[in-house]
């Protein structure tokens, strides 16, 4: 791959509770998650000694509490998260203008135009984040945003991986098939089933039999998995929507199961709108959900009042054209079109 590209993305360990365990270091070294406190509440992230006994983000309370009865459980706290994120995008902006934030926790920085290595710029990052919030942060440098983000997840938590352009190749041909972005369990399961366990193998399939197999994400598999990606590093973008997209460990296999994640990503949509946009008239409000067999539906609404109960219901109608286990749940909103704008607005969920 001949590229002058050099891609960062940091993805900070654990986030929430990494916070959480900086303001109560008594509990550092015990399992901890942050989300809700009731037996029907599930978790928004937890720290690694909770991930020890299986415990795992968007997992039900009472499922986590049975795999860790002594697992400590403490509330989402906005506030607190956004303040240490914000301090880490600032540190950002000291090596590069070209960051693409993904989430308070993750985003992407282009530092193409620096004439030091990108594995020394990603350490010194990681270090200067540590100093200064006492977090720590994993970083994957590559040619390209696939390949940094596959990367940046190689050696959690605290660590980094680099893959230069000349061992994309290799990389991506040694790469287990699950650990393609969007390769969930089923279809892990079903590229497995036919003697496909890491990319290599799967190059092997031309585009006719992945497309048949997985639909138009099979024809996204075909790039993936050869390590390609053009997509540039989008920086200062003006928001034309808004949402949050959560992609499940494990599938939501019944409506419950989604209602439950749709509050816990409704609260902190709701938030963040109240941070990033609480000026910005709402046209639109949307729900995505992406189902086991990658089959997608949306359902939408107009409205301004982004109310919990106007999820809801979107969340049945689309929920009903399917009934299938749910890998993938997303809500936004877009937001009406400034005066004398006559451009589409479009939902990056």
């Amino acid at each position: 791959m001949k590229t002058n590209r050099r891609i960062i993305h940091i993805d900070m360990d654990c986030f929430y509770a990494a916070v959480e365990m900086r303001e109560h270091p008594q509990f550092a070294h015990r399992p901890l998650a942050v989300g809700g406190a009731s037996g029907r509440g599930v978790l928004t992230t937890c720290n690694y000694p909770a991930r020890a006994y299986g415990v795992r983000s968007a997992m039900p309370v009472f499922k986590a509490r049975e795999l860790c009865p002594q697992l400590i459980i403490l509330p989402v706290r906005f506030e607190l998260y956004r303040a240490a994120s914000k301090k880490v995008r600032e540190i950002f902006t000291r090596y590069t203008d070209l960051i693409e934030p993904l989430s308070l926790d993750e985003a992407y920085l282009d530092v193409s135009h620096l004439r030091r290595p990108g594995a020394e710029i990603a350490a010194e990052i990681r270090a200067t984040i540590l100093a200064e919030t006492g977090l720590t942060a994993s970083a994957g440098i590559g040619p390209n945003k696939l390949i940094a983000k596959v990367a940046s997840d190689w050696n959690k938590p605290n660590g980094q991986c680099i893959v230069a352009p000349s061992k994309v190749d290799l990389f991506m041909r040694e790469l287990p098939v699950r650990r393609i972005w969007g390769v969930g369990p089923k279809s892990a399961t079903r590229l497995s089933e036919n003697g496909i366990e890491t990319c290599a193998q799967l190059q092997l399939k031309d585009k006719t039999w992945l497309a048949q197999e997985f639909g138009s994400f099979g024809l996204e598999l075909y790039k993936l998995c050869r390590g390609i990606d053009e997509r540039p590093v989008q920086a200062n973008r003006i928001r034309k929507s808004l949402s949050n997209e959560r992609t499940f460990s494990k599938n939501l296999e019944s409506l419950e199961a989604c209602q439950q994640a749709l509050i816990r990503q409704h609260d902190e949509m709701i938030e963040d709108l109240r941070q990033s946009a609480p000026d910005r008239k709402i046209a639109k409000l949307l729900v995505k959900l992406k189902f086991s067999d990658f089959r997608r539906t949306t359902a939408e609404m107009p409205g301004q009042k982004p109310d919990l109960k106007h999820y809801q219901q979107l969340l049945r109608e689309a929920w009903g054209r399917s009934g299938e286990p749910v890998r993938l749940l997303g809500i936004g909103v877009r937001f009406a079109e400034s005066e004398g704008s006559s451009e589409q607005l479009e939902l990056a969920l």
